[in-house]
């Protein structure tokens, strides 16, 4: 058990590389009650949350959920969340767990008058269900149509296990799966139903770290940050400049001027592993730095997610990741990390 933001969490119940493993093969259960849920409700609740996050909110339908970015004025990232529109005036947004309280500050100060804010972290358990058994697991616990959920959507007001449930097929390890929302007290119950389904095994934060870094998710505070806009971290496919949004000018201007550096895929091709933190350079000259790194352990390569410098981030540019005082040759690529394989749900 570590402490994570406050919250005590497991790193691991198996070895951290079985979890991975079984998450990729079968299905993995994360208790990921620490997230923190910010209702927003009110007429106009729609057009209040598509006006302060990147992604397109406006077009999304009931039972949709949506990722974007949360941003100051700058263009950088307050946080990057998932809007669960549940009606056009009541939507719950789903934040990462050590950015509750300063999310809620800061939309709580854009918020215009009508409009209502609730921290509902308090009142929210979720659990996750992933991997490519996922709907096979849940499936005999709920009577909801599962085989018709698709990405990115959720049902309502149904149960799993007789317990009341919101259930979404979202997830962040790369695979199919689920998160299931219910209220506080009834988690520990929903848990253990899951786990009684054969297949289905606990997995730690060690490995959901491992998880979303081999299929290139972000991780707020490494690839996303205050001092980072989406479009450097890669994430301009979420944001939709043709909406007035907080933060859109600046992103816009950034847009047209060029970006000076930019979130690379990199493969290191010498001994050593790399982690965040780790200087990048090129000609003896520090041109970035890494967000994530390590072995990915489904395709057993050293690969690194960096900030590195526009002028070196095309693919096939010859760079160096400083390891231990040592400059060990890396190139940067494109397409390295994980995918599931087409046809998969």
């Amino acid at each position: 058990m570590v402490d994570f933001g406050g919250w005590a969490l497991p790193t691991q119940y198996d070895s951290i590389l079985k979890e991975h493993a079984h998450v990729r093969e079968a299905a993995g259960l994360f208790d990921v009650s620490h997230m923190g849920e910010i209702a927003v409700t009110g007429a106009g609740a729609k057009e209040f949350v598509h006006s302060i996050l990147t992604n397109d909110v406006l077009q999304a339908q009931n039972g949709q959920a949506v990722y974007g970015i949360l941003c100051y004025e700058n263009g950088c990232a307050v946080d990057d969340l998932i809007a669960y529109v549940q009606s056009d005036s009541k939507i719950l947004l789903v934040v990462n767990a050590a950015n509750d309280d300063k999310d809620f500050a800061y939309i709580q100060s854009l918020c215009p008058p009508g409009i209502q804010l609730e921290h509902a972290s308090a009142r929210l358990g979720q659990l996750a269900l992933q991997g490519p058994k996922a709907q096979e697991a849940l499936a005999p616990l709920t009577n909801a149509d599962l085989a018709s959920l698709k990405s990115f959507h959720f049902l309502d007001g149904e149960e799993v296990a007789g317990i009341p449930c919101c259930i979404s097929r979202t997830g962040y390890t790369g695979e199919d799966g689920f998160e299931l929302y219910c209220a506080w007290n009834d988690t520990p119950a929903l848990w253990r139903a899951l786990l009684q389904v054969e297949g289905v095994k606990p997995i730690g934060l060690g490995a959901r770290d491992t998880l979303r870094f081999e299929a290139k998710l972000p991780l707020y505070g490494h690839e996303l940050r205050e001092d980072v806009t989406p479009l450097e971290a890669g994430l301009s496919f979420f944001v939709k400049l043709d909406h007035d949004f907080v933060g859109r000018d600046a992103l816009a201007a950034q847009k047209a001027a060029g970006l000076t550096r930019r979130l690379c895929e990199v493969e290191l091709k010498g001994r050593g592993i790399p982690r965040a933190g780790m200087v990048a350079a090129a000609n003896g000259a520090g041109i970035g730095h890494v967000t994530s790194g390590g072995v990915a352990p489904t395709l057993n390569r050293p690969l690194a997610l960096a900030m590195l410098d526009a002028a070196f981030s095309a693919p096939g540019t010859q760079v160096d990741l400083i390891i231990r005082d040592k400059p060990v040759p890396a190139v940067v690529g494109k397409g390295m990390f994980y995918k599931r394989k087409k046809g998969q749900e």
